[in-house]
């Protein structure tokens, strides 16, 4: 799932910078699976789907472009998207959390009534979309797909977000509503120029059930060094359900990324996005990139490597992972 860029959104001086890393990400998952589409310009969107399906038919992809005429504030997926759960019975559902813009930082209601607009037009087939009255984002999750969950209590403790809610009762609700045995909790790691809280998204991820790769930062005179060594601490007391202890990877720290204010942007090879026989990776024409791709190829050998340039994509604070969300086969049928 993409929510195409628009001149209402922040992106309107850089439309021509940043539709760019939208087509190749659009391109990319056409490889491998279908794409919904939301675009607020109905013009747009239908030339989109257009050229999008041509090239998947040129090349005889698997994938094909459903696009929807759909009101949106921004472009982040992963966080006003729905969260598909598959139940005890088999079935799926998809979990339509509120969203509010990272506590409050920018307009979201139009992103908080996506979800609902998409069900409506018919996007989600049978499945159905439940709301969920808590304040939640994808990217501040991380699944093994085993019962475990990890996150941050940064973002989820926020009091922006759902102030009358303490950790034991976010936690509750998070194994509640997900499903969830266990939630591990990163108490440390920050990116400079994240609006999202330290989403978990840029910062660790997991790779397979017992193995967590994440970001390491090096340097000691870097304004990171403090947080991420502490974040790699609370990484190596975290335990698998068994007790054993976690793989841990540390990730490239990409050298320092400016915008024309002079402010430091969030780079992270954490941002990846996991597709059907593939992973595409964030890269920033940084010389850490290839190392970032050669470590992501060794956690997931099976799988075809591809990079894409989400350089514009950081001067708006997220990349590549934050602007995609994925759905279940059988979701979106087109």
């Amino acid at each position: 799932m993409l929510t195409w860029p628009h001149p209402g959104t922040d992106w309107s001086s850089v439309l021509d910078e940043v539709e760019p890393v939208f087509l190749d990400i659009a391109r990319a998952v056409l490889r491998f699976q279908h794409l919904l589409v939301s675009c607020e310009h109905v013009l747009r969107l239908q030339s989109l789907e257009r050229e999008l399906n041509q090239y998947a038919e040129k090349y005889q992809l698997p994938g094909r472009v459903i696009g929807v005429p759909a009101p949106a504030d921004d472009t982040w997926a992963r966080d006003h998207g729905p969260i598909a759960l598959r139940t005890s019975e088999g079935k799926t559902e998809l979990l339509d959390f509120r969203f509010n813009a990272w506590g409050g930082k920018f307009a979201w209601e139009k992103d908080n009534a996506l979800n609902q607009h998409l069900a409506n037009f018919g996007s989600f087939g049978t499945t159905p979309l439940v709301p969920v009255d808590f304040v939640l984002e994808g990217g501040s999750l991380e699944s093994d797909g085993a019962g475990t969950l990890m996150t941050t209590t940064e973002c989820l403790l926020a009091p922006s977000r759902n102030p009358e809610l303490d950790r034991s009762a976010i936690e509750a609700m998070l194994k509640e509503t997900l499903g969830a045995e266990r939630v591990l909790w990163l108490n440390h790691g920050y990116l400079a120029g994240d609006d999202t809280d330290s989403h978990i998204d840029t910062l660790a991820r997991f790779c397979a059930e017992d193995h967590i790769c994440y970001v390491a930062c090096p340097d000691a005179s870097d304004e990171h060094y403090s947080a991420l060594a502490a974040m790699e601490d609370d990484l190596m007391q975290f335990r698998r359900a068994d007790g054993s202890r976690y793989k841990l990877t540390a990730l490239p720290w990409p050298d320092a990324i400016f915008d024309e204010d002079g402010e430091r942007l969030p780079a992270t090879y954490a941002n990846f996005l996991i597709v059907n026989d593939a992973v595409l990776v964030p890269v920033y024409g940084v010389p850490q990139d290839n190392e970032a791709l050669d470590i992501i190829n060794s956690l997931f050998p099976e799988r075809e490597i591809v990079a894409i340039n989400c350089r514009p994509l950081i001067t708006q604070h997220g990349s590549l992972h934050c602007v995609t969300m994925q759905l279940p086969a059988g979701v979106v049928n087109p």
